[in-house]
């Protein structure tokens, strides 16, 4: 028996592998009918221009392929469309509300929550490998992610060394729709625990308008003051808005 022979007899899809229609020395094979068939060329579509070259709503269906394996997912997608609007409104929408679509349940929420956890441990770690002051951009895209789609307000914090490498990135508080409550006292507590010597404020508007409200200047103020007296320094309060963000350091607001 050849090697190729035996592979192809252990993994019973070895050999789609190796015959891709168009591949060199291969003929093309008729697509497969019915959804496999319609998952087969969206694969290859993927493989072959890239992800850029999927509709919000392929990239929603090959997701739900993990999910339900032996279901057409492509009305599923559009439902999901119809209902959110984009991929990531799609992704980030509360529990209750997807569950709400049609043939939606646990393993499609399961699959549309590894997505976006996917995309936020990779810019979560981006963020991380250089000094924060000097790697904004990706700081804003991994904020902007992990909050610009949010229904209530979330109070995070950034804690950053002496070399401005974050220590840790901590919710400290999620409120309404517009308002959260924020401490002081508890924000340069938790700085001193974790040995942080500056510090950046973060939370989002689910209005998507980040214009800071006199709540917010007031905190911010209090905070700088708080973290100022134990030698700690605030960077910055940013604020993000959805597709837009504030910040309090070029708006000299602190």
């Amino acid at each position: 028996m050849s090697t190729r022979r035996g592979m192809e007899e252990a993994s019973p899809g070895f050999s789609a592998l190796l015959d891709l229609p168009g591949q060199a020395g291969h003929p093309a094979a008729a697509p497969a009918p019915g959804p496999e068939g319609h998952r087969k060329r969206l694969r290859e579509k993927l493989l072959r221009a890239g992800p850029d070259a999927l509709a919000d709503y392929e990239l929603l269906e090959m997701l739900l392929f993990l999910a339900l394996p032996r279901v057409d997912t492509k009305p599923h997608a559009k439902r999901l469309m119809a209902r959110f609007g984009s991929f990531a409104r799609a992704t980030t929408a509360p529990e209750h509300e997807l569950r709400g679509v049609e043939g939606i349940g646990d393993a499609a929420v399961a699959a549309l929550r590894l997505a976006r956890a996917s995309a936020l441990r990779l810019l979560a770690q981006e963020a991380r490998e250089q000094p924060i002051l000097n790697n904004w951009d990706r700081l804003l895209a991994y904020l902007t992610a992990a909050l610009a789609h949010e229904a209530v307000e979330q109070f995070r914090v950034l804690f950053l060394d002496s070399r401005n490498r974050l220590l840790a990135d901590e919710a400290q508080a999620r409120g309404t729709v517009n308002h959260t409550p924020v401490y002081p006292r508890e924000v340069v507590k938790r700085a001193l625990e974790l040995g942080a010597t500056a510090l950046i404020l973060v939370h989002n508007h689910p209005s998507g308008d980040p214009t800071p409200s006199r709540a917010d200047i007031e905190m911010t103020i209090e905070v700088r003051h708080a973290a100022a007296t134990l030698g700690i320094v605030l960077h910055d309060h940013l604020i993000i808005g959805n597709g837009r963000h504030l910040s309090f350091r070029r708006e000299n607001l602190l």
